[in-house]
C-alpha cells in the first residue's frame, strides 16, 4: 500500500506491528471506509498492540476518531480581518470574537425579519 501511495510510510511503519489478524482487521475497516489511519492513530494501535490491549473493537474505535485534517474549516485571509483586531491578538481570540459577530448579526436578522437565510445558517 505504501508503494502504490495508498498509505503514508510512517503510518505503515506503526501498522506492521500490529498482528496480521489485527492488520486484517484495519484493512477490511480501511477498505470499507475509504480511509488510511493517521500517523498518531497508527502510533495507539501499535501501543495497545505491545500491550495485550488491542482488539477489533479497538481498532475500530480509533479509526473512527476525527483526525485534525479532516475537520471541515473555513479560511480568511488575515489581510482582510487585521483592521478589526490589534497586533497580536491570539488567534483563538479573533476566532471566539468572529463567531460572536456572527450571532449577534444574525440574530439582530431575526429581530429585524429577515428570515430568508434557511441555507446560510446550516452552512
Amino acid at each position: 500500500m505504501v508503494d502504490s501511495e495508498r498509505i503514508k510510510f510512517n503510518p505503515a511503519v506503526e501498522i506492521s506491528y500490529l498482528s496480521t489478524k489485527k492488520q486484517k482487521i484495519l484493512y477490511e475497516f480501511m477498505d470499507a471506509n475509504l480511509c488510511t489511519p493517521s500517523h498518531a492513530q497508527a502510533i495507539k494501535m501499535k501501543q495497545l498492540e505491545q500491550e495485550g490491549n488491542i482488539s477489533g473493537e479497538a481498532i475500530v474505535s480509533i479509526m473512527a476518531e476525527e483526525k485534525p485534517n479532516q475537520v471541515e474549516q473555513y479560511k480568511i485571509p488575515k489581510k482582510s480581518i487585521d483592521r478589526f483586531f490589534a497586533a497580536g491578538t491570539d488567534r483563538k481570540i479573533v476566532e471566539e470574537t468572529i463567531v460572536k459577530a456572527l450571532d449577534m448579526y444574525m440574530r439582530q436578522r431575526d429581530r429585524e425579519g429577515n428570515h430568508d437565510r434557511g441555507e446560510e445558517r446550516e452552512r
